[in-house]
C-alpha cells in the first residue's frame, strides 16, 4: 500500500455535561484525528492525547509534534505492506504511545478497507455485539449520583463505574449498594490514593465491587501488589500499563487481577492484542477503557472489544453520553439489552461526517510528497 497523503486535525468537542474526576473537571475534549490516504482508500484514526498533561504526559501539542516530525515522515510516500512494517519504520521513537496509536489506527482502517473486511475481523474479533458499561464522573451529591445511575440503568447499561477521590468515595459506594442491590459496580480513583488509605479499601471489600481501578500512583506497579494482597476485591490497573512488559510484571507480582486495555495508552491495536492474548493465556480478564473518544476512536474501540478475552463490559458508551452530535454516521447507540453492535462494514464500518468534522476542527495540516 503506497502512502500518498496524511492529514492531521486538532479537534475540540464540547461535552454534554462536565466530567469530573480526581484529576479535575473537563468541559470539552481535544484530540487529534489522523487521516491516511493510500491506493484509493482512506483510513481514519484518533490520537487520544488531551489538551492537558493530567492523565498522561502526552498532550495534543506533543502528539502533533511527534506525528508531524517523526512518525509521518517515516512512512509518507513509501510502500507499506502491513501495519507491522509501518511500526518498524518508526520504531526508533520511544514512548509517545498516543501519537503512535492515532497513526496506527488509521493504517489498520486503511488496510481493512483495502481487503474489504471489517476492522473487527482484521483484529481477530469474534463477536458481533459487545457488552458495554458507563463511566460517571464525581457528582456534587449522593442524590445526584443516584439519579444518574437510575437513568443509565434504564438505558440498559450492564455496568456502572463511578469516579472517586479522597473524601468523595464511601458515601457514594454505600448509597449505590443500598439503592441498587445487585448492581455491577466498579470504582476508579485515577491514582488519587496511597498505601496509607488501605483502611478505606478494606471497607470497600464489604460492598461486592467488581473491581477497584488504579487506586495508587499512575506509574506504580509494586505498591499495588502490596495493596492487592490485603484485599478480596480485584484491583484493575489502567495508567500503570503501557506495554506487554508492564502487563507481565503486574501479573507476576499480583499487583492486579484485571487489566484495562486502552489502545491509546499502549501505542495502538498491535500492542493491545499482545496484552489481550497474554492475559487470556494467564486467565486474567480484560476490559476496554475509554478516553471520551469521538465516533472515529469509538469505532476502533468497539472493534477491539470484540476479541474473546474482553470479558467485562467496557467504557464504550453511546455517542450521546458525551456529545450532542458525533462526527460519524451512524452514531453509536446502546441496545436495550446493554450491548452495542460491532460495525460489519469495511474498516471502522462508519462514515465520517465531514460537515461535523469541519465544525469541530481547530487546526488542520496536510502532508504529501
Amino acid at each position: 500500500m503506497h502512502i500518498d497523503r496524511i492529514e492531521l486535525r486538532h479537534i475540540k468537542m464540547v461535552l454534554v455535561s462536565p466530567f469530573v474526576t480526581s484529576m479535575g473537571t473537563e468541559y470539552d475534549e481535544e484530540h487529534i484525528i489522523v487521516r491516511v490516504d493510500a491506493d484509493g482508500v482512506t483510513g481514519w484514526g484518533e490520537s487520544v492525547a488531551e489538551g492537558t498533561p493530567f492523565y498522561s504526559y502526552e498532550t495534543v501539542t506533543t502528539a502533533w509534534h511527534i506525528l508531524q516530525d517523526f512518525l509521518i515522515p517515516s512512512i509518507l510516500g513509501k510502500d507499506i505492506a502491513s501495519v507491522d512494517e509501518a511500526i518498524a519504520a518508526y520504531s526508533k521513537v520511544r514512548g509517545h504511545m498516543m501519537a503512535k496509536a492515532g497513526l496506527e489506527a488509521a493504517l489498520w482502517d486503511a488496510f481493512a478497507k483495502s481487503k474489504n473486511i471489517s476492522l473487527s475481523k482484521m483484529l481477530g474479533g469474534t463477536r458481533d455485539k459487545i457488552d458495554v458499561g458507563v463511566s460517571i464522573g464525581i457528582q456534587s451529591s449522593v442524590e445526584g449520583l443516584l439519579k444518574k445511575v437510575e437513568g443509565y440503568n434504564a438505558e440498559g447499561y450492564k455496568r456502572i463505574k463511578i469516579k472517586i477521590a479522597p473524601g468523595l468515595d464511601m458515601q457514594f459506594v454505600d448509597a449505590l449498594h443500598r439503592e441498587f442491590p445487585g448492581l455491577l459496580l466498579q470504582v476508579d480513583a485515577n491514582s488519587a490514593y496511597t498505601l496509607g488509605d488501605i483502611g478505606l479499601f478494606k471497607k470497600m471489600d464489604d460492598y461486592n465491587l467488581s473491581l477497584i481501578e488504579q487506586p495508587l500512583g499512575y506509574e506504580d506497579i509494586y505498591d499495588h501488589s502490596k495493596l492487592q494482597r490485603e484485599l478480596k476485591t480485584p484491583i484493575c490497573l489502567d495508567e500503570s500499563i503501557h506495554s506487554l512488559d508492564d502487563t507481565r510484571a503486574a501479573i507476576e507480582l499480583d499487583s492486579c487481577r484485571i487489566i484495562n486495555i486502552k489502545p491509546g495508552r499502549v501505542g495502538g491495536y498491535t500492542e493491545s492484542i499482545l496484552i489481550h492474548d497474554y492475559c487470556q493465556k494467564m486467565n486474567i480478564p480484560v476490559w476496554h477503557g475509554g478516553m471520551l473518544e469521538s465516533g472515529i476512536g469509538r469505532a476502533g474501540n468497539v472493534a477491539l472489544a470484540s476479541l474473546p478475552n474482553f470479558i467485562l463490559p467496557g467504557d464504550i458508551s453511546a455517542s450521546k453520553r458525551y456529545y450532542v452530535e458525533d462526527i460519524v454516521d451512524p452514531e453509536f447507540v446502546v441496545n436495550p439489552d446493554g450491548t452495542m453492535d460491532v460495525p460489519q462494514g469495511p474498516g471502522i464500518g462508519v462514515e465520517v461526517n465531514m460537515k461535523m468534522l469541519e465544525k469541530v476542527t481547530v487546526r488542520k495540516q496536510t502532508y504529501k510528497i
